[in-house]
């Protein structure tokens, strides 16, 4: 029997810093492991964001670089979502997408919730910026990922939409037609990955780089896949956009091992994760924008 491995896993949740710790016989994508957020708050976290490098990257190679405005134009609907903390100061948290609609956003589930799906963060302490302009959220709007019965909090159904008190002015991402027509198993897929929220591990306040999707894991939660990639992250980078060659958005930046570390990629032990946009999650943007508004809470 192979020795027990223990894996870490940092979820980039910008203000939270998001842990999810895995163990078992191997990381195979065969093996039915689940990668679960976890927020921690507090000290811990605060040390923890304070004690990172802003230069490290996950990889060796580094090849972000700021958003221009050529790629606002063809990314329209990239967001952030800012959080104000305790003591009322704004801080930006993590990435989020106009979408579909002018009033729909999409976003991580672990923005609000941790491993265990308790409440990490009020809507009503959020609020969402997008072409210079803050917008505030209905806070009963709040659509999450996870199945009535769920205790856990994964990767496959770490999303959440939310809606606008009033419609966003400008320009917003289309919605998908269709979930995105990729084969399960190890792949080659050119992406760019898209973090209008930066990353607290580079200079810029937003950051863009070209990487690829290496493997695409069997559907789990909501018949989602996982996606497993080689595009820098770090704090602040949860909910990042994948484009694909067309500028198709194709999956979301859910959480990353190992963060900052340095490594080379490996596709079983140091790899970013993302969940395509397909399953409940293409069927509730769907519905969503029929609507004209997000569905209410479940």
């Amino acid at each position: 029997m192979a020795q027990e491995r223990h894996v870490r896993r940092v979820l980039a949740a910008g203000a939270v810093l998001a842990l999810a710790v895995s163990s078992g016989e191997g990381a195979g994508a065969g093996d039915g492991r689940r990668e679960s957020p976890v927020a921690l708050t507090g000290r811990t976290a605060q040390s923890t964001a304070r004690d990172v490098p802003r230069t490290a990257a996950l990889y060796p190679r580094d090849g972000r670089r700021d958003l221009t405005a050529d790629d606002r134009a063809r990314y329209p609907g990239a967001g952030v979502l800012w959080c104000r903390r305790p003591d009322g100061v704004p801080q930006k948290a993590a990435a989020a997408w106009l979408i579909g609609t002018p009033s729909l956003v999409l976003l991580n589930a672990h923005n609000f919730r941790n491993r265990q799906l308790e409440t990490t963060r009020q809507v009503s302490d959020c609020y969402f910026q997008i072409g210079g302009r803050n917008y505030d959220f209905v806070a009963d709007s709040l659509r999450l990922g996870v199945a009535p019965d769920a205790q856990r909090l994964h990767i496959t159904d770490d999303w959440a939409l939310l809606r606008l008190t009033q419609p966003a002015e400008g320009p917003r991402q289309p919605m998908p037609a269709s979930a995105p027509d990729l084969p399960t198993g190890d792949l080659a897929l050119p992406v760019t990955l898209v973090a209008p929220g930066g990353h607290q591990n580079y200079r810029g306040d937003s950051s863009l780089e070209a990487c690829a999707v290496r493997r695409i894991d069997p559907p789990t939660e909501g018949g989602i896949r996982r996606a497993r990639h080689d595009c820098n992250d770090g704090y602040g980078g949860s909910g990042s956009g994948l484009f694909d060659e067309a500028g198709r958005l194709v999956a979301m930046q859910s959480a990353s091992l190992s963060m900052n570390a340095r490594h080379a990629f490996d596709i079983e032990f140091h790899y970013g994760s993302a969940l395509l946009i397909e399953g409940e999650l293409l069927d509730a943007l769907h519905r969503a924008q029929r609507e004209g508004t997000s569905p209410p809470a479940r």
